[in-house]
């Protein structure tokens, strides 16, 4: 009996899976990742096609029913524990090939590009919805925090779509399978990805606002050392320097516009603190 809150809708159709093996790109040296396998019908043609498959299963129930019908094979490894707390990091060069609960897609898709090093791709059976945002291009209700973060480090194809029907129990929204291939270096190169990704979560976070505008959220980059010091930027004249029109939405930027945007905020960062420096040191001199 599915668990609801598990999330547990599952596919039984062969040519539906077929199709997905037939997307996840599977070599007969892959080390392939399936995460929540549930009845093992997935398992099954994966294990057929791969070197060796590790399959994590939530479900204490569903994890001993797998033990016990696939326990004849040598090329598979199953794990009761939660998929978001595997050590991926430890693994050599692995694909994820996963229908993956919906209420944490989005998780896992973090999760894994946490541990890209050794991943070469994901191909996810994930909503309909979550698949159309992964792709989405610039200028698009879609384009978001998720399409970046994605695109920055992986290549993203919506493969086909699987209507809700095709699964037991049916779910209320339709299905997409979505192949991730994992890029060797990010999409575009920064000088600080954490500083990246705060300004690109900070103008989606106000969405409707002109980045001008989205923008005056972020902390100060450059708090005064003093009343007299030096004090943040003026976001307005970083976009205008960045070529980036104050009054654009963050709907309508390049990653590659974030990007400019990133390093222009991070040398203007780093050269202020210099400066601040250099005036505390040329204060300290003069008081002496």
């Amino acid at each position: 009996m599915p668990k609801k809150y598990l999330g547990q809708n599952f596919l039984f159709d062969p040519s539906i899976l077929h199709r997905i093996v037939e997307a996840a790109d599977i070599k007969h040296d892959d080390t392939v990742v399936e995460i929540g396998p549930g009845l093992g019908t997935l398992t099954k043609m994966l294990v057929e096609v791969a070197k060796k498959v590790i399959a994590i299963e939530l479900d204490y129930e569903l994890y001993e029913k797998l033990k016990n019908e696939l326990k004849g094979l040598k090329n598979i490894k199953i794990i009761h524990g939660d998929a978001l707390k595997y050590p991926y990091e430890e693994l050599d060069d692995f694909k994820v090939a996963a229908n993956i609960p919906y209420y944490i897609t989005t998780p896992i898709i973090f999760r894994l590009l946490e541990a890209r090093k050794n991943l070469k791709s994901m191909t996810l059976t994930i909503q309909k919805e979550v698949a159309q945002r992964i792709v989405a291009k610039p200028n698009t209700k879609d384009y978001g925090i998720l399409s970046i973060a994605v695109q920055y480090y992986g290549r993203p194809e919506l493969k086909f779509i699987i209507p809700k029907g095709a699964f037991r129990p049916v779910p209320k929204v339709d299905s997409a399978v979505i192949h991730i291939e994992i890029l060797k270096k990010p999409r575009v190169m920064v000088a600080d990805e954490k500083l990246f990704f705060r300004i690109v979560k900070t103008a989606f976070r106000q969405r409707r606002k002109m980045l001008s505008n989205a923008l005056k959220s972020l902390p100060p980059l450059l708090p005064p050392l003093d009343k007299g010091g030096i004090g943040g930027v003026d976001i307005k004249e970083i976009l205008i320097l960045s070529g980036i029109e104050p009054s654009r939405r963050a709907e309508t930027l390049e990653i590659e516009e974030f990007a400019r945007l990133s390093d222009l905020l991070q040398s203007t960062k780093t050269f202020g603190a210099r400066s601040s420096t250099q005036q505390v040191e040329c204060s300290d001199k003069n008081a002496g």
